[in-house]
């Protein structure tokens, strides 16, 4: 999954959290996050959060960050348009 921005990674924690059931209350135990930090965050109204915040509330839902080369083996723009120009 391709996650280009905090709000898609908002998005995968609510999701998640949901899906295991979980109260924000629980997550933000888990995470040692104050609640309200992640109530404005899951809301959208915090637009910044720290990394390592991120980083424990991804692992108290069974999820990691991973670093990969970009565009690793996918053409780009501009090798896409020259191959519809040449048809």
């Amino acid at each position: 999954m391709l996650l280009t921005n905090l709000d898609s990674i908002r998005g995968v924690i609510a999701t998640r959290r949901k899906q295991l059931g979980l109260r924000q209350s629980d997550l933000a135990r888990m995470a040692q996050i104050s609640l309200p930090t992640l109530k404005v965050f899951e809301q959208g109204k915090r637009h910044e959060l720290g990394f390592a915040k991120v980083v424990r509330i991804l692992t108290a839902l069974g999820l990691e960050l991973r670093l990969q080369e970009a565009n690793r083996g996918r053409p780009t723009l501009d090798q896409l348009r020259e191959e519809v120009d040449d048809d």
